[in-house]
Formats: structure tokens, sequence, C-alpha cells
């Protein structure tokens, strides 16, 4: 007998109620009511696959099925969608031209307590939680590695609230009353005690392709990659930096398996293979730490790798026809400041992706410019800003997509190249603000894959640019901009971007918008929950 007992079991608590619509979860176990008023049997693998699916699905059942999250639709309750949506739309890589309740606040910086897509993202990464911790309470003793991954899910869903929210309510187990807020430098310690926990627990690295055991799990270098990025930016969490730390976890994972994928075939660049319909087949998957899984018939998900490409094209960007997917949606685009990246001197040309990348001498340029302008002047209007041709649904290696809608692209959520990045920037801080040979010889490596000159040292001003163009669309910006105190606070109008805090040319904005707010119906629900300053 297959009964709801996730909807039945989880008390209405105020952690809970910041999950909003745990009750929207059905059939994440099996169970048989062995005697109906006390014992059932868990279902432990599907409790485990639905702590990684709730990152790669919107719900149950596809792409019409149940929502995991009260209030939300399948198009916004996701957990990549809401990510892109809080770290790129807010800073000078993208902006969107819906109108959707939320969008133009990010656009131009003046999201508060009651943005709904901030909501969406908070109850999202509780939801995660909620899961993580009944598959930790019932399923504990089981297998050691599953519950190892599970933990580092867990982390890495708290690595997310502290990072956006700082002082969150923690709990790790379902509770009957309001957790406590924790302070944003205890919760660092705490995920970065519990990922040292664990590591050791976790699959050995390898290399692994979409057909081979162990794909798309969590496994040694995915512990060390978030510990470098959390070392990163540590200053910023805790007011103590941790370059040291930074460069050596990241050095882990660069001295692991997991290599970085240069060899482009059948007219595909290498970078370009790494966003592709097979790019869990195709060789690229060799990068991939956590790729989240997505096939076009068995995930119909609306908001994991088919959001962060539809919402890129437009049907006139299929030149080649090779986009893969019938999905057109026109919403997010570069601003000029990002394209910059790679026109310093504004000279972008209006060009086809393939000829962009020719001119910017960097195959990371996936820009169309055709009948677009450089500058967007009027959010409203996807034309205005270059298109960004990143993902798409083209098997590089031959053969057809498994559906002409939903997608195959895999979401590599970490891959390898974010390592030599965070290796390069802990290396030049410490050696006094310019890489050693040794980060200069981490910069060049992805620039090289990209076809891009190479230089004899890097600056941290330099790496910051670098990380945008081999990163962009994956979620980091907001971050790094943070990091450099380019985002929010005094230094925030020494860069500007077009409509940075609503004005047409850019305009700084308060510190405390580096920190979204906690939502305003979890501060009224918890009695136990202080407001982060200014909200």
């Amino acid at each position: 007998m297959n009964l709801r007992y996730f909807r039945n079991m989880i008390p209405a608590t105020a952690l809970v109620l910041a999950a909003a619509g745990l009750g929207s979860c059905v059939g994440d176990l099996d169970v048989t009511p062995i005697d109906p008023s006390s014992t059932m049997i868990v279902d432990e693998i599907a409790l485990y696959t639905k702590c990684y699916a709730t990152m790669a699905l919107q719900g149950q059942g596809g792409q019409g099925g149940d929502v995991d999250i009260d209030g939300l639709d399948g198009g916004t309750a996701g957990f990549v969608r809401q990510i892109f949506n809080a770290n790129e739309l807010t800073t000078d890589e993208a902006i969107c031209a819906w109108g959707d309740p939320g969008i133009p606040a990010f656009n131009y910086n003046t999201f508060d307590a009651s943005h709904p897509m901030l909501q969406g993202l908070y109850y999202r990464l509780y939801t995660g939680i909620a899961y993580c911790n009944h598959y930790l309470d019932v399923c504990a003793g089981i297998d050691a590695t599953r519950e190892a991954e599970v933990r580092f899910i867990r982390a890495l869903h708290y690595y997310y609230l502290m990072d956006c929210f700082g002082n969150v309510p923690f709990a790790t187990e379902l509770m009957a009353t309001s957790p406590d807020q924790i302070q944003r430098a205890d919760l660092f310690a705490w995920i970065e005690g519990e990922l040292k926990e664990i590591t050791g627990t976790l699959l050995a690295p390898a290399a692994r392709k979409d057909t081979e055991s162990g794909y798309g799990r969590a496994d040694q270098d995915a512990a060390n990659l978030l510990l470098a990025r959390m070392y990163l930016n540590a200053e910023v969490y805790t007011g103590s930096a941790h370059w040291n730390e930074a460069k050596e976890y990241a050095e882990k994972v660069i001295n692991g398996p997991h290599k970085l994928w240069t060899a482009g075939i059948n007219g595909w660049s290498a970078y370009q293979m790494l966003f592709m319909g097979d790019n869990g087949s195709n060789g690229a998957s060799q990068e991939a730490i956590l790729p989240l899984l997505q096939d076009g018939v068995k995930t119909t998900a609306w908001c994991t790798s088919l959001f962060v490409m539809a919402s890129t094209w437009k049907a006139d960007m299929d030149t080649d026809g090779n986009y893969g997917s019938s999905e057109f949606w026109t919403g997010n685009r570069a601003r000029s400041q990002f394209v910059a990246k790679f026109f310093p001197n504004n000279d972008a040309p209006q060009a086809t992706i393939k000829d962009m990348t020719a001119a910017a001498g960097d195959d990371r340029a996936l820009f169309f410019g055709i009948d677009r302008k450089l500058v967007a002047e009027n959010p409203g209007e996807f034309t205005d800003g270059y298109s960004v041709g990143k993902f798409r649904n083209t098997y590089a290696s031959g053969g057809n997509p498994h559906n002409s809608q939903f997608i195959d692209t895999d979401f590599f959520l970490m891959r390898s190249a974010e390592a030599y990045l965070i290796a390069a920037e802990a290396d030049a801080r410490l050696s006094g603000g310019t890489t050693s040979a040794t980060g200069t010889g981490y910069i060049n490596a992805l620039r090289q894959r990209a076809n891009a000159t190479t230089l004899n040292s890097y600056t941290t001003s330099q790496i910051l640019d670098e990380r945008a163009r081999e990163l962009y669309y994956e979620g980091f910006r907001r971050t790094d901009l943070i990091r450099y105190g380019l985002f929010g606070g005094d230094n925030s109008s020494a860069y500007v971007w077009e409509w940075k805090g609503g004005a047409p040319n850019g305009a700084g904005f308060p510190a405390y918008r580096n920190l979204f707010a906690i939502p305003a119906e979890d501060i009224n629900a918890n009695p136990n929950l202080k407001q982060n300053p200014g909200y």
C-alpha cells in the first residue's frame, strides 16, 4: 500500500512552514503498514533519491505533477531556477525581460522581505533540508555512503542559505518547536565540520559518464570543492580570511580525476560540450563533480537546465538548426558590462554565436548579437541586450535528443573549473595581489581550453573577470561581486552596470542588500528569528 507518509508525518513547525509545503510532497516513501497504529516500513532508496531529486525536479510526477512547495508552479519552484534568479539577475551578467512578480526587483536590486522568488528559494532550500533530516532520522545506519551523501546535500543547502540569507533557522532533525536562528559564522563552522567528517565516507572521486555507476552522486571531490568555495568567501561569512585553506582544498580537486575537458568534436568546442544534451556521455562529464541529471522523457522539469536554456534563447538564434528543443522563452540576456569582459573596447559585433566566439578570440563568448542592442535600454525588451547561447540540447557526438521539448542536458552544479579559479585567486591573494607561476598556470589552463590568449600573471581583478567568462549563468556572480566589495556597500558605485540599483546607467546601493531578507512569512511564524538589518 503506497501512503503519503511524508505528508502526514511532518509536524507543522516553523522550519517546516519555512519549507512551505512539504505537505505537497507525495509518494516519496513506499510504506507497508505492519501495525497501522505504530509501524511502517520505509523505502530507504526512494527517500535517498528524493534528496537528490529536489535539486533537479520541481516535485512529483514530472511536468504536470505535484510541486514540492505550495503556492509555486512547476516553472518557478525549482532549485536551479531560483539560484539563477537570485545570483545572476541581481548582477552585471543577466537581466530579464519578463514581468513576473519579483523579476523587476531582481533587475533593479530592490528586493524586500516579501519578494516572492526569494521566498521560493528559501522554501526550496528548507524543503531539501527537511527531506535530508527525515532520511537521516528514519534511515540512519542502513548505508554509510548514502547517509554521508545525504549529509552533504543538507550541508550544500545550508551553504546556500548562509550565502544568501546570513543568520538563518537551523535544525538537524524534524522538530515540533520553532528552530533557533544560527549566526552565520557558526553555520560556517558547522558546515565545515560536517563536510570534513563525511568526506572519507563518500564515494572515492572518479570521472564518470551517465552510463556508469555513481554518476550524479556526490563524491569526495564534491565535499572538497564546497569547502574550497566556502574558504574563498570565509572573510565575508566569518570576518576571517582562509586563503591557504581555499587553495589547499581546491588543489585536492585539481589533482584528482575530475580533469578539465579539453577536446572539442564535430565543430563543437570543448567548452560548449559541457552544456549540451549529451554532456553526460560525450566526455565532458569528466569535469562534472555534481551533475543534476536531466532527461527529456524521464525528468520533464521546467526549472533546471531547460529553464537556463530556454529563458535565454529566441528562435532567430537557431541559425544552424541545432538547438534541440521547441522551447524559446526569450527572457534572460546579457548586460553590456558582461559582454565587455570579452570585448573590452565595446566592439562586440552583431554576429551569430559562431562568429562571436571567433571575434572574441574566446570559445566562451557564446553571444548572439544580430538584431540586438548591446545595451539593455529597455529591460522589458528581449532584444535590448545580447542573447546568450551557452546551453543547448544538441548532441555533440551526433544523435537526437530524447524529446523535442524537454531536454537531456545535465546541469553541472559543481565542476572542476571552479577549483582552478579558486586556487588561482587564493594564490594571488597570498602573493600580494598577483598570481605566482602556480596560480597563473591554473588560469592559463582555462584560457587554453577556450582557445584564448594567455598571460604571464593575473591580478585579483583579472581573476574576477575570468570567473565571469568561465562560470557565467551558473549561479556564482552575486557571491563573487560581494567578495570583491562591488555588489552593495560603500564601494558599490565603483563598479556599476545598467539598471544597477534601478538607475539606467547604474548606481550603488547600501551594503545591507548583500544579504537577502528572511521572508516576512517566516519571521512572523517563528519568534526566534531576527530580520536582517535594513529590511
